[in-house]
């Protein structure tokens, strides 16, 4: 069979199969008289051999040590090339998210653009400073849909024509920062970045990863509005304690009562035992919400499986708790077996009489 039908059958040009005997691929079966190659079936089905290979992403030299070296593995071939092929993957999704990004941004000009791809390159970047400072750049930029106003201060250097990056990126980098200095700058620029944000981060709370998660709730708990404070009321029964303890501060410091469960158990476990008998004080503003949170130091107290410090703890909680139902519980507890309970009732009674 001459080239040119061999050619027609394959799908394979006359000069691309001028090539593939140049470097050795293919060596047609023989000449005809007039000195014009001619290829046997066993020819073409070795064009058809390299062109399933190519497929596969092989570069030629790889073809031809597939199809010449006996000693070939292809089970180590296939493993490089799924490695390849998800190294290439992962670069091209980058690439498709990084010009998404941009897009979200909506740049008037390639000089916008650019300053986009800036900031997003500096959020990535492996220095602190310059995460830092990208978080606060973005954070001060004034854009429609922000909840700055055209009247907000901009932190130094700042222009209030920045073209701001887009929420998914701040919110990424802040889901993967562990410098609390960035970290604090990314909250802070979350909480300027308009909607978006609290749906985001509220799926960073479902994540496999516990410092992701608490991340994500950190985050959350500093953003305005109800969307915000909703996600961080869900996040109350997370079966993460931490992701739970994060969302009873937060929530508990905006007056939210549904709280109080949480915040006794950090009590109770000593995590953040402090912030939490602060809400629980803040909380405790009317005669009702006050009995109920005494009422439920008072259970925690009695109950025979609380640890001796924490109901040490629970006990200095009730300080902060006015109204009848906390003294009582102080009276009483001042009688308590332990004689560290008895001790800081009876001192803290005291000091709530004397008032």
């Amino acid at each position: 069979m001459l080239i040119g039908e061999v050619a027609r059958r394959s799908g394979v040009s006359a000069r691309m199969l001028r090539h593939y005997e140049s470097l050795g691929l293919v060596h047609p079966s023989g000449r005809t008289g007039s000195g014009y190659r001619e290829y046997s079936e066993e020819d073409i089905r070795r064009i058809f051999h390299i062109e399933s290979l190519r497929a596969l992403g092989l570069s030629l030299r790889e073809v031809k040590r597939a199809l010449d070296d006996a000693d070939f593995t292809p089970s180590a071939l296939v493993d490089d090339l799924i490695r390849r092929t998800r190294e290439r993957i992962a670069a091209e999704t980058e690439l498709l998210t990084r010009l998404r990004r941009i897009h979200a941004a909506d740049p008037a000009g390639w000089e916008d653009a650019l300053q986009v791809v800036t900031l997003l390159q500096a959020l990535g970047s492996k220095s602190a400073d310059a995460r830092q400072r990208a978080a606060l750049a973005s954070g001060s930029s004034v854009f429609p849909g922000s909840s700055a106003s055209s009247g907000s201060s901009a932190s130094p250097g700042s222009s209030a024509s920045e073209v701001p990056v887009p929420v998914e990126a701040l919110v990424e980098a802040a889901l993967g920062e562990s410098d609390p200095n960035v970290a604090g700058a990314l909250r802070w620029a979350l909480a300027r970045s308009g909607d978006g944000a609290p749906a985001l981060l509220a799926e960073g709370i479902g994540s496999p990863v516990a410092a992701v998660r608490e991340r994500a709730v950190r985050s959350l708990a500093v953003l305005p509005g109800g969307e915000a404070a909703g996600h961080l009321r869900d996040a109350l029964a997370h079966p993460d304690p931490v992701v739970r303890g994060h969302a009873a501060l937060a929530i508990g410091a905006r007056g939210d009562t549904d709280a109080v469960p949480v915040l006794v158990d950090l009590l109770e476990e000593g995590r953040n035992d402090t912030d939490a008998a602060d809400t629980l004080s803040v909380l405790a503003s009317d005669t009702a919400t006050a009995d109920r949170i005494a009422h439920r130091l008072v259970e925690r107290l009695a109950r025979s499986t609380t640890p001796a410090p924490a109901r040490g703890r629970l006990t200095q909680a009730l300080a902060g708790i006015p109204g009848t139902r906390a003294s009582q519980a102080l009276a009483e507890l001042s009688h308590d077996t332990d004689r560290a309970v008895a001790l800081t009732a009876t001192y803290l009674l005291q000091l709530r009489e004397a008032r």
